[in-house]
């Protein structure tokens, strides 16, 4: 079984979600559904980035790993690459 990373925009904020899971499109019609109490206020989601691996263990270290950027910069600049790993950008004070 194959996991991704995926980064879903909210389309009503400008917001992102990081996450992980084996089945992208049943995940985002969670979301979309309200089942993720963390998503639910700003619906509707859409993805607009996602990198597949084939561990779940690779999954979630990547998931954190993006995470642990908690940078707006990054998480554009890497959908902007279209699924390349950009150097990581350290946001400006």
């Amino acid at each position: 079984m194959n996991y991704c990373v995926y980064i879903l925009k909210s389309e009503i904020e400008n917001t992102y979600y990081v996450g992980y899971t084996h089945d992208i499109a049943l995940r985002l019609q969670h979301h979309n559904d309200g089942w993720t109490v963390s998503t639910r206020g700003k619906r509707p989601w859409k993805v607009v980035y996602t990198e597949s691996f084939e561990t779940k263990g690779k999954a979630i270290k990547r998931e954190r790993e993006i995470k642990r950027m908690k940078s707006r910069a990054f998480i554009e600049r890497l959908i902007s690459h279209a699924g390349g790993r950009p150097d990581p950008v350290v946001d400006s004070p």
